[in-house]
């Protein structure tokens, strides 16, 4: 019969076409029937399993693909595929299970498997050595005048050196054993911020001249970081923290308060309190957290201080977007001050997950 007067045929639609996705809605009903034989399903049973399906493939190729970027590469691999899922706190919760080939492992590394030059000394140096390398070659060439200027006098050689050792002092002096340096980054005005990893315990030893305590409204020591220096302080520490808790009152949200930090490597500890996830503007008042804390210690002519992860375990921020804050406000702090006393800055981690996400976070840094 010709086409002509007859009626059109209509185009067969599929199921996973009219239900708007890709996946196979098909395949997924009868997966479903040979897996559950005493349940009913209903028709929109696989249509939902595959959106669901297909929105979490989505998710992983696009952090994977930032992972390869982050990399350097133009071809998304299996490891990079394990960096998206272990650095995505509820990716991480859901295929926990999961193995995936040649994806590897992440990057966690003993600090006492590692010897002090290549865990405290090694990336600190490696970015000082050119510099280095230039002031040797120009002073190469007046050992011979300065000798016979103080060819005599044998009083003055130690004045000299003390002068040459002092620069190098600041580039070799870290925070101290039981602390590894993993990654280095240069700031806008030449501060240094380095990821540090260390166990919690030790974070009152580290050999710097302020420490960041995240807390509450009523400075508590009872949680984390607060608790490793109680320990380390001792009864003088808690003495000064109390007498500081009666003259400042609660302290408000995104507010620090400054205590001397008694039996320490440290001089100062900087307390801040610090917002609850899901707060109102929580993720702004967590960067006015971050520039409080590094003006209190601008105030005190600090030149180093200790980061731990601020957002604390009961403050409930993910840790991807407390990475991305921090690091942004920190940045921001110094590219919008002219002058600062700070040098060195130093991040430090205990747990792999969050060295993960801050190393990822911090090449992220390095590109823009």
């Amino acid at each position: 019969m010709s086409a002509r007067g007859g009626k059109k045929k209509a185009t067969k639609l599929s199921r996973s076409a009219r239900a708007g996705v890709i996946f196979p809605v098909g395949r997924m009903m009868r997966y479903l029937r040979t897996g559950t034989h005493k349940y009913r399903i209903g028709m929109g049973a696989p249509v939902y399993m595959a959106a669901v399906i297909e929105y979490l493939a989505a998710e992983i190729l696009e952090l994977a693909g930032n992972a390869a970027r982050d990399n350097k590469k133009g071809r998304i691999t299996p490891r990079h595929i394990k960096l998206a899922v272990a650095n995505d706190e509820e990716l991480n919760q859901l295929l926990r299970g999961v193995t995936i080939s040649n994806g590897g492992v992440l990057p966690r590394i003993h600090p006492e498997l590692l010897s002090k030059k290549r865990g405290g000394r090694v990336k600190v140096d490696s970015q000082a050595s050119v510099p280095e390398k230039q002031e040797e070659r120009s002073k190469s060439k007046k050992p011979i005048k300065s000798f016979k200027k103080v060819k005599g006098k044998r009083g003055r050689k130690p004045k000299s050196t003390d002068s040459e050792s002092v620069p190098n002092s600041t580039v070799e002096d870290g925070p101290g054993d039981g602390f590894t340096i993993l990654s280095a980054k240069s700031l806008f005005l030449g501060q240094k911020l380095s990821l540090t990893e260390s166990e919690i315990s030790k974070i009152g030893t580290i050999k710097v001249e302020g420490i960041i305590n995240p807390t509450n409204a009523e400075m508590d020591l009872k949680d984390g970081v607060g608790n490793a220096l109680e320990k380390a302080g001792g009864r003088e520490f808690m003495d000064g923290v109390k007498e500081l808790r009666k003259a400042q009152g609660p302290l408000e949200v995104a507010s620090v308060a400054v205590s001397q930090a008694s039996g320490m490597a440290a001089r100062f500890i900087i307390h801040c309190n610090v917002p609850q996830w899901g707060s109102e503007k929580c993720e702004d008042q967590l960067e006015k957290t971050v520039k409080n804390c590094l003006s209190a210690a601008e105030e005190k002519k600090l030149k180093s201080v200790a980061f731990p992860s601020l957002p604390a375990g009961r403050n409930g921020f993910p840790k991807q977007t407390a990475a991305q804050l921090i690091l942004k406000a920190i940045s921001n702090h110094f590219v919008s001050s002219t002058s600062s006393s700070l040098k060195n800055i130093y991040f430090v981690l205990f747990d792999s997950e969050s060295i993960g996400i801050y190393l990822q976070e911090m090449a992220k840094l390095d590109a823009k």
